[in-house]
């Protein structure tokens, strides 16, 4: 302990001394979500005319930091692996860089060279007595950006959790050490309408007592998870630890003796929601945070039986392909998780693969089930993948399905004012 405790004092300093181990060209690797760093994303922000092409690699970016300016890319320019609200109008905007991938495989993509990780930026918690931190907020890709990288920086943060799993950096593998205090950003759940909870009750009653559940964010997962309460011996292996999660716990839904890989652990690889959420993980014996390309590798991940994968889309065509991520040619959100976990759940046995969405867009005025996906549309999930489609107006089971049996069952399911023209569309395409 004490040669360790040595080591972190010898390492401690500002957020600005930190960021002068930078060179230009770098590129940063920082976790998703909330396991950014805001002393030291901030501090490169005011300093970021001092260097040319650095770029921050980042899944999910969740603060508009001062260096998402266009006036500025060419000092430091943001490289998402996935679009969120921060960071959607710069790549929409095309002065930001946007890297095609599977969650799943982006700590491969660092391993074999193919994604600079020159540098790691991390938030992290307090040192515990044998020397670690932990990245429990974000273990994802950035432990194989650690292996690689010639710098890492963390920034220690006492609201952080200490997590078990594959989630540990030792003081011996860090250059700089920052300290901040201030509280770990929260997410709340999202608002549920009627829709929402249509769908969801869809779901939940396709989903048995002793699933492995993967639930994707946003509202109509979580309105998923709120209607299974009263099930029983559920477990989590998923991407993301949110509150939905937390409140099945609470319930005593959520007991994971029933999992098939690891008993009564629950497993995930970033975490993002309120402050009792993070809490709840400190040194929790139940849960582990490990790399993307334990939790999502469809492998790894089917080796539970009966898992239930659950997860957003923006658009749906008669055959089943799933355009998830962009609204025609522009990028909205990115792949994330979402094939890694429909093959896992493909390959389970007894498991299910559920894609979710409103039958329309603005007010009702667009299908989001279509003929073609609109030109451009960035494809996530394949026709080949795709196993149950579910809207407010039922399920479409796809899987072993002809084109027109799809085209059939994906009509019933859209909202009732458009599916006299989807099957005019269908009939020209020869698919009805």
């Amino acid at each position: 302990m004490q040669a360790a405790q040595q080591m972190y004092e010898d390492k401690l300093c500002d957020p600005f001394a930190a960021i002068a181990l930078l060179r230009d060209g770098d590129t940063i690797v920082v976790p998703t979500g909330v396991g950014e760093p805001p002393s030291l994303l901030g501090a490169l922000s005011e300093a970021r005319r001092q260097f040319q092409g650095i770029r921050v690699a980042q899944i999910l970016a969740m603060r508009k930091f001062g260096y998402f300016d266009q006036e500025t890319a060419h000092h430091v320019r943001h490289a998402a692996l996935f679009f969120g609200g921060a960071s959607r109008a710069s790549g929409q905007g095309g002065w930001c860089d946007f890297i095609p991938n599977y969650f799943s495989e982006i700590p491969t993509l660092i391993e074999r060279g193919l994604m600079p990780s020159d540098v790691v930026f991390a938030l992290a918690s307090p040192m515990n007595e044998q020397g670690f931190f932990a990245l429990s907020l974000g273990a994802d890709y950035t432990m194989a950006a650690v292996a690689k990288a010639r710098v890492v920086v963390l920034e220690c943060n006492p609201n952080v959790p200490f997590a078990h799993g594959q989630c540990h950096v030792h003081i011996s593998q860090v250059s700089a050490v920052v300290e901040s205090n201030e509280q770990v950003l929260e997410v709340g759940l999202p608002t549920i309408g009627p829709v929402q909870e249509a769908i969801g009750k869809y779901v939940a009653d396709m989903i048995d007592d002793g699933s492995t559940l993967q639930i994707g964010y946003g509202g109509i997962p979580d309105a998923v998870v709120m209607q299974l309460s009263e099930k029983r011996d559920l477990g989590i292996h998923t991407e993301m630890l949110g509150d939905g999660i937390l409140t099945l716990v609470e319930s005593g839904a959520v007991t994971n003796r029933k999992k098939t890989l690891l008993p009564g652990k629950m497993v995930a690889t970033f975490a993002l929601g309120s402050s009792k959420l993070y809490r709840f993980m400190h040194h929790n014996p139940m849960i582990e945070m490990h790399p993307s390309n334990f939790t999502n590798d469809p492998y790894i991940a089917g080796q539970n039986d009966k898992l239930m994968s659950i997860n957003a889309s923006l658009q749906v065509d008669l055959l089943g392909q799933c355009g998830s991520e962009s609204i025609g040619h522009l990028p909205y959100s990115g792949t994330g998780g979402q094939v890694d976990f429909v093959r896992a759940a493909n390959r389970s046995r007894g498991g299910k693969s559920f894609i979710v969405l409103p039958a329309t867009a603005k007010d009702g005025t667009i299908s989001r089930i279509v003929p073609t996906l609109a030109p451009g549309t960035h494809a996530t999930t394949s026709k080949n993948d795709v196993n149950y489609v579910v809207t407010e107006f039922g399920v479409a089971q796809l899987r072993g399905k002809s084109a027109k049996e799809r085209a059939q069952a994906l009509i019933a399911i859209a909202h009732p004012d458009f599916r006299a023209e989807l099957r005019a569309a269908a009939n020209k395409m020869c698919v009805f």
